[in-house]
């Protein structure tokens, strides 16, 4: 059973062979059909891909925190038989890089055994929303990311668009919604459904609590972890939603026999008064695509059966 681990403890060995291990899925051809997605290119594409074929289906629902967990269990699935991945999935716990002034120094963003760290400051456009206090934009200028070529998106676009990956950090922005205060506030809920809706915000990202503070926290308004669609273009994005399944996990062990069925939310995303459809249950279908991985919620429920745990948790 893999033991899921903190970035910042793993030796410069187990960094660099994880990182290696990205870079291998980077490389391999992709499993979609390009009638599907012309832009998936590689293996790593092909979950990209996924992720934007479903996004309006996978965020603000019940099943959200399910169909990232199982989607977070593929990808370390795929970096192990496909790349020869030996250690565990690693998590980004962003609370210890809050407030604003540690965010940028974070082990995340090291050129050498990170991911690299931000972009070019460029000039806003007023056709976006901007993120306050973001401080890049451009290309990733340093770390083993920095000349990676993204090929889908921005948005819901599936054609092949070549651009490089591009980070726009906003440490005033992280350092609000990854608080431990936030953290506290969703760990606190007395259900699932509360506690799903506090950790996304309820209606929009910018509103969001710890979910949209990864994201906007890293990607800005510019970068891809800031695209809601495309935003697995970036590989911090899976250390972001390991430490939220950790979150999920933490909340789910205070009280495990009744947390390990307690599912509810919106199967429509954001109909929280159920004027479109009922809530999820258990049987509830999930689904990667072209990646050929089924399941349902209730398999994905308890982390044991998906072979992997956590060294600590909140």
């Amino acid at each position: 059973m893999a033991k899921t681990s903190a970035r910042r403890s793993l030796n410069k060995a187990e960094r660099t062979h994880y990182l290696s291990s990205v870079q291998c899925a980077l490389r391999k051809p992709a499993v979609t059909p390009p009638t599907a997605a012309p832009g998936a290119i590689s293996r790593y594409d092909d979950l990209v891909a996924t992720h934007i074929n479903q996004t309006m289906s996978i965020h603000f629902v019940g099943h959200f925190l399910p169909w990232h967990r199982l989607f977070t269990t593929y990808y370390e699935k795929l970096l192990r038989d496909e790349c020869g991945y030996r250690g565990a999935q690693p998590y980004w716990d962003w609370t210890l890089d809050t407030p604003a002034s540690k965010f940028v120094r974070s082990p995340i963003f090291d050129p050498v055994y990170g991911f690299g760290g931000n972009g070019p400051q460029i000039p806003f456009n007023a056709s976006n929303n901007e993120v306050p206090g973001r401080t890049g934009g451009g290309c990733v200028e340093n770390g083993p990311f920095r000349n990676t070529t993204v090929h889908l998106g921005p948005f819901a676009s599936l054609a092949r668009n070549d651009q490089c990956l591009k980070r726009d950090l906003a440490p005033e922005y992280a350092a609000k919604y990854l608080a431990r205060d936030k953290l506290d506030l969703v760990l606190s809920q007395s259900d699932y459904g509360w506690f799903a809706k506090t950790m996304d915000g309820g209606t929009s990202f910018n509103e969001s609590q710890i979910h949209a503070g990864g994201h906007f926290g890293v990607g800005g308004t510019y970068g891809q972890m800031g695209d809601p669609f495309a935003s697995p273009s970036d590989p911090i994005f899976w250390m972001h939603h390991a430490n939220l399944d950790r979150v999920w996990w933490s909340w789910q062990k205070k009280d495990l026999t009744k947390r390990l069925k307690d599912i509810s939310g919106p199967i429509v995303i954001q109909d929280y008064g159920n004027a479109q459809a009922g809530n999820v249950t258990l049987d509830f279908p999930l689904s990667l695509g072209y990646n050929n991985w089924e399941s349902k919620i209730a398999d994905v429920m308890d982390i044991a059966p998906l072979c992997y745990t956590y060294d600590r948790l909140y």
